[in-house]
């Protein structure tokens, strides 16, 4: 691939991404998404990614770099594949990964058909991963980085194996310091800029006023179960509520308790103890797999059900035509109904699926 479009955030990782691969005689141009309206600026200065003064930037590195710059209104289909998806999965039980939806049908979807659509060879963006060739099975791996803190390949495992061969991951192996002095040195706007740390469309944190905002529907209180499902209280939507989730919850038991499980069906949220949210196995749904084309036999593996968890071993087994199931060696705590269990073979991506 020579000719990249490069998916630009307005943050410092993606313009440094946009700067080594010029600088590797790429031809580089670079993009920036339009993605949702709805706020005001102020809110979106540091907090998220895609707002009015992030395009402005990374228009600002691109004229700094003498490449190209587009902007693509993507509104329709980020609210559709995204926005949608989260709203409707806390509806309906589940905590859903937007940044996982919008890597899977925006960034390496849409942009990436828009980017051949424009003559390009192919994307890349700022992620912390690596593109690899298996030569003996001549699959593409999605590779994560050895600084397991800057692992961004759990939101990646949708990732087909034509998306692989078509995306560049420049920043592979680089330290997060080494990036803003890079940028520094060639006196890129923001070098050091805060990184983006809220869901884009949520920057206050609320999703539960997100989501009524959104819908513009009310949801009704109903009851708070213990484990044996006696009623033991009132929540005040279901919405509201995440497993694991201790704080928030209006009320108290003289004890600590946890959201362990959420029925929209009976819209029930049922409380536990700690050790209610340990399980031994999961489940999931939706599978993409990069690293084999399927699991004809148990494979031992490891695998996380959250961002930011550290990996654990366990067993990997095909359940059915269209699930996967890991059982660990150890309980893993508080998985969640939508949430993504991303499996590993070492420093590689078997793929994953969407937990049930």
């Amino acid at each position: 691939m020579k000719k990249i479009l490069v998916g630009m955030s307005g943050g410092v990782d993606s313009s440094a991404a946009a700067l080594l691969l010029k600088n590797a005689g790429y031809e580089v141009s670079g993009c920036t998404l339009k993605l949702f309206d709805g706020y005001d600026e102020e809110d979106l200065l540091t907090r998220t990614c895609c707002s009015l003064s992030d395009i402005e930037d990374a228009k600002t590195v691109c004229r700094k770099l003498g490449i190209e710059h587009f902007v693509f209104n993507f509104k329709d289909d980020f609210a559709r594949n995204v926005m949608d998806r989260f709203a409707d999965g806390y509806i309906n039980g589940g905590t859903p990964n937007p940044c996982i939806s919008c890597n899977r049908y925006i960034k390496f979807g849409k942009m990436l058909r828009r980017a051949e659509e424009l003559g390009f060879d192919g994307i890349a963006t700022g992620h912390y991963a690596k593109v690899g060739h298996d030569e003996k099975t001549g699959r593409a791996l999605l590779i994560r980085p050895a600084d397991r803190k800057k692992d961004q390949t759990y939101v990646l495992y949708n990732m087909t194996q034509f998306q692989l061969e078509h995306t560049v991951f420049p920043l592979f192996g680089m330290e997060k310091s080494d990036i803003r002095a890079l940028a520094e040195e060639n006196g890129l706007v923001n070098a050091r800029k805060p990184d983006s740390q809220d869901i884009c469309f949520v920057p206050d944190g609320d999703h539960a006023g997100f989501i009524e905002r959104y819908t513009g529907k009310t949801f009704p209180e109903g009851n708070f179960l213990d484990t044996d499902g006696n009623i033991i209280g009132r929540h005040q939507g279901i919405h509201r509520y995440t497993i694991g989730q201790r704080k928030g919850l209006g009320v108290t038991f003289g004890k600590p308790v946890f959201v362990c499980d959420k029925n929209s069906g009976n819209n029930t949220v049922t409380l536990g103890d700690s050790e209610s949210l340990m399980k031994i196995s999961v489940t999931a749904e939706d599978v993409n797999l990069i690293s084999v084309p399927d699991i004809s036999e148990p494979m031992r593996i490891t695998a996380k059900t959250r961002y930011n968890m550290r990996d654990s071993a366990g067993t990997l087994e095909r359940v059915g035509d269209s699930r996967i199931k890991v059982t660990f060696d150890v309980p893993q705590r508080a998985p969640a109904k939508g949430q993504a269990l991303v499996i590993y073979d070492g420093d590689i991506v078997v793929g994953g699926g969407t937990i049930v």
